[in-house]
């Protein structure tokens, strides 16, 4: 089991917060923001709570507070002042800076009020891509360089899936009227477990009137087949993160396309960081790449034309 974090450097904090190391040195020399620990070779060295306090301070900061009145206030008013911004500022950054907030608390309290209030504002679809995508960005920076621990990253990512899962199931039981073809087929290659992309992608295909078929991850290219005993068309939809790896791309696309696609009248859909793997001259007819959401939307959505 992963050990969490519970102790940071300047340059951790530097990282999670976006204050320059220099810029908190003066502050804690200046006002006694904060009162690091020192090593044997006098390192600076933060505790949990001295991240926590430091989130709260730069969310105030950023939205205009001056450091000298932050330095004035008391422990207990910190905190309250920073919910009540939080749940007020319809600013993206104010919101992302909140979930990691509750992330390095653990807080789900914290971060359902704060989704919740977005909502108020703002549909899911801007939620998941104006707040959630970047702040993933960010805490998979964070996670890779050590200023996280992976209990942390995987709280609030998880989180995130629990919120997908709420707003498909809320579409599902809603029954909206479905354009029955072609079906999008959502699933993950062997060994690819990152299912974030994936998951949305499902809501979004059901939201936009659509029928789909969710499978999930880690599946065999051969399994896909079963679902021609059902239907004849099909829109493959899959995002590679890490998996297949580069050496491998081309021969499973070429597997796939062989084996789901070649005698049938569907096509595979592409997304994720793999694409960049893929030699474009050589890819297989009736698969596709898009590097964002926003491409695929325009194509398949923006007139309700399915091809």
């Amino acid at each position: 089991m992963d050990r969490i974090k519970s102790t940071f450097s300047i340059k951790n904090l530097e990282n999670i917060s976006g204050i320059k190391a220099h810029t908190l040195r003066i502050w804690e020399k200046r006002y006694n923001l904060l009162e690091p620990e020192r090593t044997d070779t006098n390192i600076r060295r933060y505790s949990l709570e001295s991240l926590q306090k430091l989130l709260n301070v730069t969310l105030l900061y950023n939205h205009g507070f001056k450091i000298s009145k932050i330095a004035s206030l008391n422990q207990d008013e910190i905190p309250k002042l920073v919910r009540s911004i939080a749940l007020k500022s319809n600013s993206e950054q104010v919101a992302i800076n909140a979930f990691k907030l509750s992330m390095i608390n653990f807080d789900y309290e914290l971060f359902d009020t704060n989704y919740e209030e977005v909502l108020q504002h703002h549909d899911f679809e801007y939620l998941f891509m104006q707040v959630f995508m970047p702040l993933m960005k960010e805490l998979g920076i964070l996670w890779q360089t050590g200023a996280i621990s992976p209990a942390h990253e995987h709280f609030i990512t998880n989180l995130v899936k629990q919120k997908i899962h709420l707003q498909t199931e809320f579409l599902q039981k809603n029954k909206f009227e479905q354009n029955q073809h072609p079906i999008f087929v959502l699933f993950l290659p062997e060994n690819e477990i990152h299912e974030l992309g994936i998951l949305y992608l499902n809501y979004l295909i059901l939201s936009k009137g659509c029928r789909t078929i969710f499978l999930g991850q880690s599946l065999q290219t051969s399994s896909l087949q079963t679902l021609y005993s059902y239907e004849t068309q099909y829109n493959f939809v899959s995002y590679f993160t890490v998996e297949p790896n580069k050496d491998e791309i081309m021969s499973y696309l070429q597997d796939f396309h062989s084996q789901l696609l070649e005698n049938y009248d569907s096509k595979l859909i592409l997304f994720g960081p793999q694409q960049t793997a893929i030699d474009k001259s050589k890819l297989p007819e009736k698969i596709e790449m898009h590097r964002s959401v926003e491409s695929f939307v325009f194509k398949y959505f923006s007139e309700n034309v399915f091809v």
